[in-house]
């Protein structure tokens, strides 16, 4: 089983119109909840690829009661830590004619020590029960950042795969516990360690570093831009045609799940590259956030260029677990 952590979820209110003026008033013409923040996306998109998964994460207020209905009406299998402080929460301005999103975002929860300490009592006994534990997406506030490093050193001492794609003041102490494998969205990256990745020299050299730090896998996604990665000390660059884009909000989520799924099922680092890129592209072309249903993803086949950088490829024994 896959456990995926999420500990900033977000509640989302999305109103839809068919295009919207600025400083008018404006009518929506549907308006639904979704539950948000990486993981939780992480876990949906395993849902439709029917991989067994739970996700944890925190909860509060009333806000949290409603995402707690769309995480059950999506029947994502999860476990809460509760929290005094209201979950967050965005309004997602959807444009059907533009093909559009424009999100506002609210304030990040506030957790307490109290909160934190019984999410890392719980997240300890539930990676001695999965199989690949997933970090994804932002903390809330000081008091979360070490819970990710805290949960990678847990998979480490329980001989277990963890997958880290997150972001912010606290990836660069993450990176340090050691994940296996990492996923990284360029501007993510260049925001929260302040370095520059505009070159292929820069990638290559900040991908072979995480290698040297212990990291076994690590992707680099650019949007519509080829993806770098690397198996222990090859690298690869991945070149894949564009797509129109409606929202590609969660493309980097359905990337991660895809490299959980893979994963799991022992898939050759090539064929992980091809499903999470596929999953990738396909989740851009929807407004909805990781729902890429699996008879879809059979029937895409788009021409997906793997070139190795250096070393060749090798297609067998190179599981993170080697």
């Amino acid at each position: 089983m896959i456990l995926t952590v999420t500990i900033n979820p977000l509640l989302e209110r999305r109103l839809f119109f068919n295009n919207v003026s600025l400083g008018k008033s404006q009518r929506a013409f549907d308006e639904n909840f979704y539950a948000g923040g990486k993981g939780i996306n992480v876990s949906r998109q395993l849902n439709f690829l029917g991989l067994k998964n739970h996700a944890f994460t925190f909860l509060g207020g009333n806000n949290g009661k409603i995402l707690r209905h769309c995480l059950q009406k999506d029947k994502i299998d999860f476990t809460v830590v509760s929290t005094k402080s209201e979950t967050r929460i965005a309004d997602l301005i959807i444009e059907k004619e533009n093909k559009r999103v424009t999100t506002f975002f609210g304030l990040n929860s506030k957790i307490t020590s109290d909160e934190v300490s019984d999410f890392k009592l719980k997240l300890d006994k539930m990676i001695q029960n999965c199989s690949t534990v997933v970090f994804a997406g932002s903390s809330p506030c000081e008091e979360t950042d070490d819970i990710f490093s805290f949960g990678i050193n847990l998979a480490s001492e329980y001989d277990k795969i963890s997958i880290l794609d997150s972001y912010g003041s606290h990836l660069e102490k993450s990176y340090q516990a050691k994940p296996t494998i990492v996923h990284n969205n360029i501007s993510e990256i260049e925001n929260s360690l302040n370095i520059d990745l505009s070159s292929e020299e820069n990638k290559i050299n900040f991908l072979l570093d995480l290698n040297k730090q212990g990291i076994k896998w690590a992707f680099l996604t650019d949007g519509e831009n080829p993806i770098y990665a690397s198996k222990f000390d090859f690298i690869y660059k991945v070149e894949f045609p564009k797509v129109e884009v409606f929202d590609s909000t969660g493309s980097g989520d359905a990337f991660t799940a895809g490299v959980a799924y893979s994963v799991d099922n022992s898939l050759v680092f090539e064929d992980t590259l091809k499903l999470s890129t596929k999953l990738g592209m396909l989740n851009a072309t929807m407004i909805e956030t990781c729902e890429v249903e699996r008879n879809l993803l059979d029937d895409f086949d788009p021409q997906i260029t793997i070139i190795p950088i250096g070393k060749k490829m090798k297609l067998i024994n190179d599981s993170p677990t080697t």
